[in-house]
């Protein structure tokens, strides 16, 4: 595809999100929460684990600590145990608490409703704090870029940075504001069904028109020989779903 020119690229972009918007229409958040606090810390988890992993850890863990100050007052080697199956388990019960901690001492036990305040928690990033904020508080302040978010950017020609705050950047100039926390919510579900890292199906996927990398990914799909050879491609950003 020829470089489009910025109105052309939003003109797709809105095409885009139309399609995907009819094919998952239920496209929402899928770590299980109940406040902003529970998907603060779910979020936290997330870093490379999978949600629906850690949707079996934090039943169990907000049943036993259920406020930041409980979780701030935590034993380290009890939130060790119940996080212990979603990775780097140590580095993230020392977030947790500090994070709660901090909630607690700074901003009266509730969690803090600007990038500025949550950023400046313990182990919470731009990417944690865009999806407290847009999926808690339905806050659009920006675009939640990870794994899938960011391999899907660059296959659909939205940009060419393999750095999630810029991929951000690139992606807030092209999507309407009252769409940046669905969009990650729609690409994220695409990628799972369709635009998977290593064999995407393009000869299904409902982008394929609109996806100057339609067919160059991938093995070609077996029920279907006329397909042509794709290569291997995917980048990862952020945390893995």
């Amino acid at each position: 595809m020829a470089r489009e020119t910025k109105q052309l690229q939003r003109a797709r972009t809105l095409e885009i999100i139309t399609q995907l918007k009819a094919t998952f229409p239920n496209a929402h958040c899928a770590l299980h929460h109940a406040n902003a606090l529970e998907l603060l810390i779910a979020t936290i988890l997330s870093a490379q684990c999978t949600d629906a992993r850690v949707n079996m850890v934090t039943p169990v863990l907000f049943k036993r600590f259920a406020t930041a100050a409980a979780l701030a007052a935590a034993p380290q080697s009890e939130l060790e145990g119940i996080i212990n199956s979603t990775g780097f388990f140590r580095a993230k019960a020392r977030s947790i608490k500090e994070a709660a901690a901090d909630i607690v001492n700074k901003h009266h036990g509730e969690v803090p409703q600007t990038m500025e305040a949550l950023t400046a928690l313990r182990g919470v990033g731009r990417k944690t704090a865009n999806v407290v904020l847009g999926n808690a508080f339905r806050m659009e302040v920006g675009i939640v870029v990870d794994t899938h978010v960011g391999r899907l950017s660059r296959r659909l020609g939205l940009t060419r940075h393999t750095d999630a705050e810029k991929v951000e950047r690139d992606l807030m100039e092209l999507v309407p504001q009252n769409d940046w926390t669905l969009f990650s919510h729609l690409l994220i579900s695409h990628g799972r069904r369709y635009c998977t890292a290593r064999n995407p199906n393009c000869g299904d996927c409902p982008l394929q028109k609109l996806c100057p990398s339609a067919f160059k990914h991938g093995k070609p799909a077996t029920k279907s020989k006329s397909k042509p050879a794709h290569d291997n491609a995917g980048v990862k950003i952020g945390s893995t779903r």
